[in-house]
Protein backbone atom coordinates (compact mmCIF):
# COMPACT_ATOMS: atom_id res chain seq x y z
CA UNK A 1 0.00 0.00 0.00
CA UNK A 2 1.22 3.54 -0.79
CA UNK A 3 3.15 5.31 1.99
CA UNK A 4 1.03 8.45 1.64
CA UNK A 5 -2.16 6.41 2.04
CA UNK A 6 -0.76 4.62 5.10
CA UNK A 7 0.04 8.02 6.61
CA UNK A 8 -3.55 9.18 6.04
CA UNK A 9 -4.95 5.97 7.54
CA UNK A 10 -2.76 6.37 10.63
CA UNK A 11 -4.23 9.83 11.14
CA UNK A 12 -7.75 8.38 10.85
CA UNK A 13 -6.75 5.63 13.26
CA UNK A 14 -5.45 8.20 15.77
CA UNK A 15 -8.68 10.23 15.48
CA UNK A 16 -10.81 7.16 16.13
CA UNK A 17 -8.89 6.00 19.22
CA UNK A 18 -8.93 9.58 20.53
CA UNK A 19 -12.72 9.70 20.14
CA UNK A 20 -12.95 6.29 21.85
CA UNK A 21 -11.07 7.57 24.90
CA UNK A 22 -13.10 10.78 24.95
CA UNK A 23 -16.43 8.94 25.00
CA UNK A 24 -15.20 6.59 27.73
CA UNK A 25 -14.20 9.61 29.84
CA UNK A 26 -17.55 11.28 29.20
CA UNK A 27 -19.44 8.11 30.18
CA UNK A 28 -18.26 8.74 33.76
CA UNK A 29 -19.93 12.17 33.94
CA UNK A 30 -22.90 11.64 31.63
CA UNK A 31 -25.22 10.22 34.27
CA UNK A 32 -26.91 6.83 34.34
CA UNK A 33 -29.35 7.67 31.54
CA UNK A 34 -26.59 8.58 29.07
CA UNK A 35 -23.81 6.19 30.13
CA UNK A 36 -24.97 3.33 27.93
CA UNK A 37 -25.23 5.62 24.91
CA UNK A 38 -21.74 7.03 25.46
CA UNK A 39 -20.22 3.57 25.88
CA UNK A 40 -21.94 2.53 22.65
CA UNK A 41 -20.31 5.49 20.92
CA UNK A 42 -16.93 4.55 22.38
CA UNK A 43 -17.27 0.96 21.15
CA UNK A 44 -18.19 2.21 17.68
CA UNK A 45 -15.05 4.37 17.53
CA UNK A 46 -12.92 1.46 18.76
CA UNK A 47 -14.26 -0.75 15.97
CA UNK A 48 -13.29 1.97 13.46
CA UNK A 49 -9.81 2.07 15.01
CA UNK A 50 -9.48 -1.71 14.55
CA UNK A 51 -10.66 -1.35 10.94
CA UNK A 52 -7.84 1.07 10.09
CA UNK A 53 -5.37 -1.06 12.06
CA UNK A 54 -5.90 -3.85 9.52
CA UNK A 55 -4.26 -1.62 6.90
CA UNK A 56 -1.64 0.23 8.99
CA UNK A 57 -0.51 -2.94 10.85
CA UNK A 58 0.42 -0.88 13.92
CA UNK A 59 -0.91 0.53 17.19
CA UNK A 60 -1.51 4.28 17.43
CA UNK A 61 -1.72 6.29 20.64
CA UNK A 62 -4.64 8.71 21.23
CA UNK A 63 -4.29 12.47 21.25
CA UNK A 64 -4.55 12.94 25.02
CA UNK A 65 -4.68 16.74 24.82
CA UNK A 66 -7.70 16.64 22.50
CA UNK A 67 -9.45 14.04 24.65
CA UNK A 68 -8.96 16.15 27.78
CA UNK A 69 -10.06 19.31 25.94
CA UNK A 70 -13.28 17.65 24.75
CA UNK A 71 -13.86 16.28 28.25
CA UNK A 72 -13.37 19.74 29.78
CA UNK A 73 -15.77 21.37 27.30
CA UNK A 74 -18.47 18.74 27.92
CA UNK A 75 -18.05 18.86 31.70
CA UNK A 76 -18.21 22.62 32.08
CA UNK A 77 -20.34 23.69 29.10
CA UNK A 78 -22.74 20.76 28.97
CA UNK A 79 -22.60 17.22 27.66
CA UNK A 80 -24.80 17.89 24.64
CA UNK A 81 -22.77 20.94 23.63
CA UNK A 82 -19.54 18.96 23.94
CA UNK A 83 -20.84 16.07 21.87
CA UNK A 84 -22.30 18.33 19.19
CA UNK A 85 -19.00 20.21 18.98
CA UNK A 86 -17.24 16.87 18.48
CA UNK A 87 -19.72 16.01 15.73
CA UNK A 88 -18.64 19.12 13.82
CA UNK A 89 -15.15 17.61 13.70
CA UNK A 90 -16.64 14.30 12.57
CA UNK A 91 -18.15 16.04 9.53
CA UNK A 92 -14.67 16.94 8.31
CA UNK A 93 -13.58 13.34 8.91
CA UNK A 94 -16.46 12.12 6.74
CA UNK A 95 -15.24 14.30 3.87
CA UNK A 96 -11.75 12.81 4.26
CA UNK A 97 -13.16 9.28 4.26
CA UNK A 98 -14.98 9.96 0.99
CA UNK A 99 -11.66 11.05 -0.50
CA UNK A 100 -10.22 7.53 -0.24
CA UNK A 101 -13.36 5.53 -1.08
CA UNK A 102 -11.89 4.70 -4.48
CA UNK A 103 -8.82 3.12 -2.89
CA UNK A 104 -10.55 1.43 0.08
CA UNK A 105 -14.22 0.74 -0.77
CA UNK A 106 -14.69 -0.99 2.63
CA UNK A 107 -14.45 2.40 4.33
CA UNK A 108 -18.05 2.97 3.23
CA UNK A 109 -19.22 1.10 6.36
CA UNK A 110 -17.21 3.43 8.61
CA UNK A 111 -18.58 6.42 6.73
CA UNK A 112 -22.16 5.21 7.21
CA UNK A 113 -21.53 4.76 10.93
CA UNK A 114 -20.21 8.32 11.22
CA UNK A 115 -23.09 9.78 9.22
CA UNK A 116 -25.97 7.85 10.79
CA UNK A 117 -25.23 5.86 13.92
CA UNK A 118 -23.44 8.51 15.98
CA UNK A 119 -25.79 11.33 15.01
CA UNK A 120 -28.80 9.18 15.92
CA UNK A 121 -27.54 8.22 19.35
CA UNK A 122 -26.31 11.75 20.18
CA UNK A 123 -29.80 13.05 19.42
CA UNK A 124 -31.12 10.68 22.11
CA UNK A 125 -29.20 12.57 24.80
CA UNK A 126 -31.23 14.94 26.92
CA UNK A 127 -29.85 17.65 29.13
CA UNK A 128 -31.56 19.98 31.58
CA UNK A 129 -29.87 23.08 30.11
CA UNK A 130 -31.49 22.39 26.73
CA UNK A 131 -34.92 21.62 28.20
CA UNK A 132 -34.86 25.08 29.76
CA UNK A 133 -33.08 26.85 26.90
CA UNK A 134 -36.23 28.89 26.13
CA UNK A 135 -36.20 30.20 29.72
CA UNK A 136 -32.50 31.07 29.42
CA UNK A 137 -33.14 32.86 26.11
CA UNK A 138 -36.01 34.79 27.69
CA UNK A 139 -33.80 36.03 30.53
CA UNK A 140 -30.90 36.82 28.24
CA UNK A 141 -32.94 38.59 25.57
CA UNK A 142 -34.85 40.75 28.00
CA UNK A 143 -31.76 41.71 29.99
CA UNK A 144 -29.75 42.61 26.89
CA UNK A 145 -32.52 44.58 25.21
CA UNK A 146 -33.98 46.30 28.28
CA UNK A 147 -30.80 47.03 30.20
CA UNK A 148 -28.63 48.18 27.29
CA UNK A 149 -31.47 50.54 26.43
CA UNK A 150 -31.87 51.71 30.03
CA UNK A 151 -28.12 52.24 30.51
CA UNK A 152 -27.93 54.22 27.27
CA UNK A 153 -30.74 56.47 28.47
CA UNK A 154 -29.22 56.82 31.96
CA UNK A 155 -25.82 57.70 30.46
CA UNK A 156 -27.03 60.90 28.87
CA UNK A 157 -29.62 61.77 31.53
CA UNK A 158 -27.37 61.24 34.59
CA UNK A 159 -23.80 61.62 33.24
CA UNK A 160 -22.21 59.99 36.33
CA UNK A 161 -20.85 56.44 36.19
CA UNK A 162 -21.52 55.55 39.82
CA UNK A 163 -25.07 56.86 39.77
CA UNK A 164 -25.72 55.10 36.43
CA UNK A 165 -24.35 51.86 37.93
CA UNK A 166 -26.56 52.23 41.01
CA UNK A 167 -29.71 52.93 39.03
CA UNK A 168 -28.83 50.22 36.50
CA UNK A 169 -28.38 47.62 39.25
CA UNK A 170 -31.63 48.59 40.96
CA UNK A 171 -33.46 48.43 37.62
CA UNK A 172 -31.79 45.17 36.57
CA UNK A 173 -32.20 43.28 39.85
CA UNK A 174 -35.84 44.32 40.13
CA UNK A 175 -36.45 43.31 36.52
CA UNK A 176 -34.74 39.92 37.03
CA UNK A 177 -37.06 39.14 39.96
CA UNK A 178 -40.03 40.28 37.89
CA UNK A 179 -38.98 38.16 34.89
CA UNK A 180 -38.45 35.13 37.10
CA UNK A 181 -41.94 35.51 38.53
CA UNK A 182 -43.43 36.00 35.06
CA UNK A 183 -41.70 32.86 33.74
CA UNK A 184 -42.95 30.92 36.77
CA UNK A 185 -46.55 31.87 36.03
CA UNK A 186 -46.11 31.39 32.27
CA UNK A 187 -44.56 27.91 32.48
CA UNK A 188 -47.07 26.88 35.15
CA UNK A 189 -49.87 27.72 32.76
CA UNK A 190 -48.31 25.70 29.91
CA UNK A 191 -49.79 22.30 29.19
CA UNK A 192 -47.81 19.29 27.94
CA UNK A 193 -44.50 20.86 28.96
CA UNK A 194 -41.48 18.94 30.31
CA UNK A 195 -40.34 22.02 32.21
CA UNK A 196 -40.56 22.35 35.97
CA UNK A 197 -42.04 25.85 36.45
CA UNK A 198 -39.86 26.60 39.49
CA UNK A 199 -36.66 25.67 37.64
CA UNK A 200 -37.80 27.63 34.59
CA UNK A 201 -38.22 30.71 36.79
CA UNK A 202 -34.79 30.18 38.37
CA UNK A 203 -33.07 29.81 34.97
CA UNK A 204 -34.75 32.99 33.68
CA UNK A 205 -34.04 35.03 36.80
CA UNK A 206 -30.42 33.93 37.22
CA UNK A 207 -29.63 34.42 33.52
CA UNK A 208 -31.14 37.90 33.68
CA UNK A 209 -29.21 38.81 36.84
CA UNK A 210 -25.84 37.56 35.54
CA UNK A 211 -26.35 39.56 32.35
CA UNK A 212 -27.23 42.64 34.41
CA UNK A 213 -23.97 42.48 36.37
CA UNK A 214 -21.92 41.96 33.21
CA UNK A 215 -23.54 44.94 31.48
CA UNK A 216 -23.27 47.26 34.50
CA UNK A 217 -19.67 46.25 35.36
CA UNK A 218 -18.00 48.88 33.06
CA UNK A 219 -19.74 51.64 35.05
CA UNK A 220 -18.55 50.07 38.32
CA UNK A 221 -14.91 50.00 37.15
CA UNK A 222 -14.62 53.80 37.16
CA UNK A 223 -14.72 54.46 33.41
CA UNK A 224 -16.26 57.71 32.18
CA UNK A 225 -19.98 57.32 31.31
CA UNK A 226 -19.57 57.28 27.53
CA UNK A 227 -16.59 54.91 27.57
CA UNK A 228 -18.48 52.69 30.02
CA UNK A 229 -21.50 52.69 27.69
CA UNK A 230 -19.30 51.70 24.77
CA UNK A 231 -17.81 48.85 26.82
CA UNK A 232 -21.31 47.80 27.86
CA UNK A 233 -22.38 47.56 24.22
CA UNK A 234 -19.24 45.54 23.38
CA UNK A 235 -19.98 43.27 26.35
CA UNK A 236 -23.58 42.85 25.18
CA UNK A 237 -22.51 41.89 21.65
CA UNK A 238 -19.94 39.46 23.09
CA UNK A 239 -22.62 37.80 25.24
CA UNK A 240 -24.91 37.53 22.22
CA UNK A 241 -22.10 35.96 20.17
CA UNK A 242 -21.09 33.38 22.80
CA UNK A 243 -24.65 32.42 23.72
CA UNK A 244 -25.84 32.06 20.14
CA UNK A 245 -22.78 30.00 19.26
CA UNK A 246 -23.59 27.71 22.19
CA UNK A 247 -27.25 27.35 21.17
CA UNK A 248 -26.34 26.88 17.49
CA UNK A 249 -23.94 24.05 18.28
CA UNK A 250 -26.12 22.37 20.92
CA UNK A 251 -29.44 22.57 19.06
CA UNK A 252 -28.48 22.97 15.39
CA UNK A 253 -30.20 26.39 15.16
CA UNK A 254 -29.01 29.08 12.75
CA UNK A 255 -26.20 31.11 14.34
CA UNK A 256 -26.10 34.06 11.93
CA UNK A 257 -29.84 34.71 11.95
CA UNK A 258 -30.15 34.72 15.75
CA UNK A 259 -26.92 36.65 16.30
CA UNK A 260 -27.77 39.51 13.94
CA UNK A 261 -31.39 39.62 15.12
CA UNK A 262 -30.43 39.95 18.80
CA UNK A 263 -27.61 42.41 18.03
CA UNK A 264 -29.88 44.61 15.93
CA UNK A 265 -32.57 44.67 18.61
CA UNK A 266 -30.14 45.42 21.46
CA UNK A 267 -28.29 48.19 19.62
CA UNK A 268 -31.51 49.57 18.15
CA UNK A 269 -33.20 49.84 21.55
CA UNK A 270 -30.03 51.32 23.05
CA UNK A 271 -29.94 54.02 20.36
CA UNK A 272 -33.62 54.89 20.82
CA UNK A 273 -33.21 54.99 24.61
CA UNK A 274 -30.21 57.30 24.28
CA UNK A 275 -32.35 59.66 22.18
CA UNK A 276 -35.16 59.43 24.73
CA UNK A 277 -32.64 60.34 27.48
CA UNK A 278 -31.60 63.45 25.56
CA UNK A 279 -35.22 64.41 24.92
CA UNK A 280 -36.38 63.97 28.54
CA UNK A 281 -33.36 65.80 29.93
CA UNK A 282 -34.07 68.78 27.66
CA UNK A 283 -37.81 68.75 28.35
CA UNK A 284 -37.25 68.77 32.11
CA UNK A 285 -34.51 71.37 31.78
CA UNK A 286 -31.97 69.37 33.78
CA UNK A 287 -28.35 70.43 33.33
Amino acid sequence: MEKDLIKILKKFQKDEITEHHTYMMLSKIGGESNRETLIKLAESELSHYEFFKQYTKCEVKPNCFRSKKNYFVAKYFGLTFGLKAMELGEQKAQENYRGILGKIPEIQKVLEDEENHEVDVVDLLKEEKLVYVSSIILGLNDALIELTGALAGYTFALDDSKIIAMVGLITGISASLSMGASEYLSSKAEKNSDKNHKRAAIYTGITYMITVFLLVSPFLLGATPYIALFLTLVTGISIIFVFNYYVAVATGASFKKRFFEMTFLSLGIATLSFIVGIFIKNILGID
